[in-house]
Order: C-alpha cells, then structure tokens, then sequence
C-alpha cells in the first residue's frame, strides 16, 4: 500500500490505498492478469473544506462562470437513472485523484454541482453509483472512472481503451449476456482525464477564423480526403507536418486543391477515436475513424505539435482554408459511440445511464443498428443535446462549414415508429431549425444496416444524400455490367426518381464514383474482386458486388492494350461524373491514380495501402481532372441546378435537353431499355446570363468498344472534350478548334463534349419527341 498527499493548490486533504497485482476480464470476457491494475480503492476519497455549491443543471458538461460572486466551474451531468454521481478531481499529470466530491443536485435527471476557486486547466473524471443490472438495461459501476460525453478536451493515453470493461468473468455461451458481476478493481490510473476549458475564450478563437467561404452549391465540388492519408507521403510537405492537419493546408497542398479546382475538403472523421479491441489484437489500428469517443474534439493523432495544442492547429487548417476559399465539411458518426457491444469498454455513456443513452431491447441488449455493436438512442433528450451541442460547437469554435452524417438513417430512427426511419424525426427537426445550423452544408449517408435501413430521397429540404445510384448507374454503364441508357441518363439528370419531391433540386444528389468505403477508381478498372486479405477477416469482409472490371488481368499489368482501356474507363467515369447534375465528389487519390491494390474496405490499413502515393501520381490525370472541373465551373449547361424539362425555359431557343441516338434520331421508350446499346448523346441549351456567347451543348457517351460516328445536329461543333485522348479545350482555344459539321468519330469508351454557338447554327433543330 501506498499514500499519496493532493493538491495544494485547492487545500484538500485525502488519502487514496492502492495495491497492485490484479485480476481482469479482458473486453472479450476472458480472464487476464494486469499487474498495472490497481485494486478496489479501499474508500470514496474525501475532500474537506472543499465546498460544492448546488451550482446549474445547464449547460452539461464542464463550465467556466461565476456565480453569487464568486468564480468557478459548474459541472452537469446527464443520468437519469444514477443514484448519485461523484465529481472527481486530479493533479496535473492527471495520475493522482486529488477530490472525489457528491455532486449535491439532481434536476430533471441532470446531476450539478459548482466547485468555487477550480479553473480552467483542471483535470478530472465521473463516477456513477446505481444497480449493475446488464438483463435491464444497466451497467452503473462506481469502480470505473468515465469520461464526460460532453468534455472539450481530454489528457491521456487513449490507444488501449478499448480493452478496458465493467464486468468479471466470461459471456456465456452464445446468449450474449453478461455472465458474472461488475470487476471492482478501479481503473483510473488507465483511463484519460477530461479537462475543463474556458469555452468563452474558445468560442472567441473560434470567431477570429477567417469568413466562410460560402461556396454556392451550383459551384460546389467535395473532395473526400484523410487528414493523415492526404500527406503522409507527400515528398514536397516539410516532414513534421506529413499526416497532420497542419499538414492539410501546407503550401503544396493548398496548391494541388488550386490547380485542382475543388471549393470544399470533406474530411473523414476527425473527432476523437478510438481503435477497437479485436484490431488491436492483431496488431492493426482504426485507419477511418469511425469510432468516436470525444464528440467535441479534435483527433490529438492529426496534431504536428507544432501549435499551442490540438485546437488551435485544427483552427490554423480552417483559417488557412477559408483564406484560400475553401470550405471544409467534416464526416461525422453520431450513430454508435465507441462502446461497441455487450462486451466493448465501458468509457462514458454505458457506465453514466445506459438505458437513457443506448437505444436497447427488452432484455437489455443494443440494437445495432450501425453493424458496430451498439446505437445511440437519438430520441432521448441527452443524445438530441449532445449531438447539437456537438455540431454548434464545431461551427463556433472551429469554423467548419458543414457536416457528413454517417449512416445517417440512424438519426431519424424513432421508438414510437418501432424505431423506423421519419425525416420528421426530432432530431432531423432539430438540426433544420437551428439556427446556428442555417447556413451549413448537410449531407446524409442515407442507410444504415438496421430495419429499411435504405432511405436514399427520403431526407428532408436542405440535406444533399450519397447517391449509391448514381455510382453503380455509371460503373456498370462503362465497366460492362448490366445496366442501360436509360438508367445512366437519369443519373445525369439528377436523380428525379429520388430527389425531385417537395421542392428538392438535382443538387440535393452528391454524385460519386468512390469513396473511402469501397474500390478506388484505379482499382475498380484494374480489379474484379476485392482483395481484403490484409484485414484478417479472410476476404469476408467488404462488398462484394463492385461493378469493377480488369481489362482481362486482374491487379497491375505492364500491357500497353491493357493499360490503354484502363485509362479510357477512368477518364470516361470521371467524366461522366463532372458532366452531370447535383454536387460532384472526388475521392481524394482519383487524380493521382491511386490504388489500394484491390481492397475495398481499407479500415485498418494505417500505411501504404491507404495513404495517397504522390511520388506515383500521373500528371496527365490530374491535368485531365482539372480541365474537366474548370469547364464545368465555366459553363451552367454541366452543373445546372434545376429540373430539366425537355421543354424551352427562359431565353432558350429549343428544349433544355433532347437525347438522340448515335444515328441522329431521338431516342424513343425501347431505345432507353435496350441493354446491348451503350451509346447515345444528350443536347443541351440552358440559358446562362454569364456566358458572353449563348451555347448549345452536346454530350456523347460511347461505352463500346469499337470507334462509333455519332451524327450531328445542324450547325457547326467544335470539340471540347474528348475522354478518350484524355484532354479539355480551355475556353480560349475553342474557336480555334476545327469544326465538325455532320458528325463526329468517338473512339471506344468515350465522353465527348461538343459546344455550338447559337449564332452560328443554320437551322431550327428538331424538336424532341
């Protein structure tokens, strides 16, 4: 045994017995013994002298404010179900508990408490005393110091937290209950320390970044990017700043984003997280992050440590952006918390009230509707709070533009409902109302893995949803699998089966190729299959339906035939995808030409696999990328955000879109369903107060793979684009460009773009039929 004195800044006196040499569940239920685990402290830890005035039930979490006179920090905690809750203070280094204090005031099942004299700066932890009933709901076990959900910044070690428990012995066998009583053996040398901030002054660093860019959405383009993937192995990025998020805004990359032409970095989850238990027993990490425990802050992972601390580079990233107008949106996972299943770590809500956090079934368990164990409950009150409050706090205090929810179903899950999906949900009505909120980006996931988990459309105003359409619409046009015209076309135009109800636009569909969940688009040209091998979940793991294909070698070849189509199925997807409706995203890595050599569900590759291999990227594709979204920033007729009509709208002459097969003739009803023809072209004329010289646009898109003569309409065509070749047509060399007055070759696998000036064209076209 040993003792240890406290503090003296605070003038306490307490005394804490520890001995050492214990025995553990580990968070898989089985035994282990820990010699770094201390044992049952042998008593609460006093405090005398210390007064904990009754204090404020609001705002949760740690706050800075004076009351009657005096300064301090009121603590609120949320549990309803808790029968007291203890406050407990440490030292500096956060490795000595210097108070443990009874918060004095429970108020509409909010525990409060204000300690006049303690600032910002102080380290500390909660225990909740109640029943440790897992068969109803409730796991409270004062043993296990938690963490506050609502903590602006935390100290200490996180990467083994997943290994800790609440609970001693094994599960038993295939019930999936707990099998024995809580572990006493207190757990606070191991677990990290929330830490109290001034959040007044945070808020006013928050207000000193520069404006938003407030980029339209017409103009948008996402680029979905990892802070530490994006720069890791960028050979131009000063070394000390390779992974980070100063990293991110390093004049190299502020350059690429430039030349580029992307407005908004849509980054992957950057609230803090942690790596799960049965990664860390193979010896691999959480690469994606989806795995939150700090809904407030910043990934210490991401930080240089060349800044005053992680804020303020974060801040530097959003400042450095926003000077250079760019936005940055952030992927975020309010869906499941870090807690996993029955058996995962017991850190915050589970030990705080678990019936009150988690949504649970009758006999206590989680339902999973993330696939990751365990479901906020995003009915209750608490959760509705801790999301808003989380969300504003990332708009005030770091600047960010907007948010990606992911599966986002998951937010308008509702008990009542048997906890199906209604865009009415409350805490959809929340987020729409706010107005804090007002002129942020949203942007759904719209799925989940629970019950009618696919809710693709069914988000309300304001919100823009993934659209896993309009990907596999144009993988399986280009790639070979089975689709049609008529599908690809509807993609093209926005997605009017999904999105056009209650006064949505073609901009509420963000259209990608990839994502970080899934091929990259090298290796769904280079690869039939996944290879997930390098996960330890022998290749079960990842989708399996890509709608990929290899050119007839699967993985790297050095065949020139083989490389040639490759190239021609990239630039055509891309293409496609810079030439459609709604809000275009970019994986970041697309343009370089990276691979993940086949896998498809890169979570834990936290290496080569996963980070961007700039010191390999192809030039010319990332010319090609670049042309491909200066011409459609320059020209309405390639991001138009209203409804096609088929009919002449505003100044236009003819109708805003006519498509027309290769033979020149418009495309009738069993051309669109005609599965063996991959060839047809759309004309275009959207009337555009900015461009200087009315144009009439024609889009061929020629998947075969045999050269193709598209007839033209009346007038004369100048080229701009040409998928195949792998080039764009600056503006200025259009009228340059050699004319093409009765039709046009397209070579194999091909997107050509054709622009006519109206003035020139020499008669009425036909109208569509």
């Amino acid at each position: 045994m040993r003792s240890h004195g406290l503090s003296r800044a605070h003038g306490l006196v307490a005394t804490v017995s520890t001995s050492f040499g214990c025995t553990v569940a580990r968070a898989d239920g089985r035994v282990m013994n820990r010699p770094d685990i201390p044992a049952p402290v042998s008593g609460p830890v006093s405090a005398p002298g210390l007064a904990c005035l009754v204090g404020r039930s609001w705002p949760l979490g740690a706050s800075c404010m004076t009351l009657d006179g005096r300064g301090g920090v009121n603590f609120a905690v949320y549990s309803r179900h808790a029968e007291a809750i203890e406050l407990c203070l440490f030292d500096e280094q956060g490795a000595l508990e210097t108070a443990r204090i009874r918060l004095p005031a429970h108020s509409d099942g909010v525990w409060h408490g204000f300690l006049p004299g303690l600032h910002a700066g102080q380290l500390y932890g909660l225990r909740a005393h109640g029943p440790y009933q897992p068969s109803r709901g409730q796991r409270f076990n004062p043993a296990k110091l938690l963490i506050d959900p609502f903590a602006r910044s935390i100290v200490g070690a996180t990467e083994q937290l997943s290994l800790e428990c609440d609970y001693l012995g094994a599960p038993v066998a295939n019930e999936g209950v707990l099998a024995a009583a809580p572990d006493l053996h207190d757990n606070a040398t191991r677990m990290p320390k929330a830490q109290v901030l001034d959040l007044a002054a945070e808020l006013r660093a928050g207000a000193a970044i520069s404006p938003r860019p407030d980029v339209p959405l017409a103009n948008t383009i996402l680029y979905e990017a990892h802070v530490k993937g994006l720069t890791k192995l960028h050979p131009d990025v000063p070394a000390a700043l390779r992974g980070t998020y100063a990293g991110v805004v390093s004049a190299p990359m502020l350059a690429h984003y430039q030349r580029l032409g992307i407005t908004t970095l849509c980054l992957l989850p950057v609230q803090l997280f942690v790596t799960e238990a049965h990664l860390l027993e193979k010896g691999l990490r959480n690469y994606w992050g989806y795995n939150t425990l700090g809904y407030f802050i910043p990934e210490p992972g991401y930080a240089s440590g060349q800044f005053a601390n992680d804020r303020t580079e974060f801040r530097h990233m959003v400042d450095q952006l926003h000077q250079h107008g760019l936005e940055v949106v952030l992927d975020v996972v309010y869906n499941h918390s870090a807690e996993s299943d029955t058996f995962g770590p017991t850190l915050s809500w589970r030990g705080l009230d678990n019936t009150s956090w988690y949504a649970l079934d009758q006999a206590g368990q989680y339902l999973n509707f993330s696939g990751c164990g365990n479901s906020l409950d995003l009915a209750q009150p608490c959760t509705v709070q801790l999301v808003m409050d989380s969300l504003r706090w990332w708009v005030q205090a770091f600047g960010v533009d907007g948010f990606r929810f992911d599966l986002a179903t998951s937010l308008g899950r509702d008990p009542l409902l048997h906890h199906n999906f209604h865009p009415m949900s409350g805490l959809l009505t929340a987020i729409g109302q706010d107005p804090v909120l007002a002129g942020i980006k949203l942007i759904a996931e719209p799925w989940d893995v629970g019950p009618n988990g696919y809710q693709l459309g069914k988000f309300p105003a304001r919100w823009h949803e993934w659209n896993d359409r309009f990907r596999d619409a144009s993988r399986a046009f280009w790639l070979g699998h089975h689709g049609t015209r008529g599908q690809l076309a509807r993609r093209l135009t926005g997605s009017n089966d999904c999105f056009h109800h209650d006064g949505r636009s073609p901009l509420a569909s963000v259209n990608l190729l990839s994502a970080h969940d899934g091929m990259t688009l090298a290796d769904l040209t280079s690869y039939r299959h996944k290879h997930n091998l390098a996960n330890g979940e022998h290749n079960r793991d990842g989708q399996d339906q890509n709608f990929s294909a290899n050119a007839g070698v699967e993985g790297p070849s050095d065949l020139a035939a083989v490389q040639s189509t490759r190239g021609q199925w990239q630039r055509a997807l891309l293409a496609t995808l810079f030439c459609s409706q709604g809000l275009p995203q970019l994986l970041a890595g697309d343009e370089l030409g990276q691979s993940q050599q086949g896998n498809n569900n890169a979570y834990c590759q936290d290496n080569e696999t996963s980070w961007l291999a700039w010191p390999g990227a192809q030039p010319a594709l990332i010319e090609f990328v670049a042309g491909l979204i200066h011409l459609r920033q320059s020209h309405a007729a390639l991001r138009h955000p209203h409804w096609f009509t088929g009919h002449a709208n505003g100044a236009a002459t003819e109708a805003d879109i006519a498509w027309r097969r290769p033979d020149g003739n418009a495309m009738a009803g069993v051309d669109w369903d005609d599965p063996q023809s991959r060839s047809f072209a759309g004309l275009i004329e959207v009337a555009d107060a900015a461009e200087v010289t009315p144009l009439r646009w024609l889009l061929v898109l020629h998947a075969g793979d045999e050269a193709l003569t598209f007839a033209l309409p009346p007038g004369r065509w100048h080229r701009v684009l040409d998928s195949a070749a792998g080039w764009v047509l600056p503006d200025a060399q259009w009228d340059a460009a050699p004319a093409c007055k009765r039709a046009v070759i397209a070579a194999p696998r091909t997107v050509l773009g054709l622009v006519q000036h109206l003035s020139a064209s020499v008669s009425p076209l036909e109208a569509p039929t």
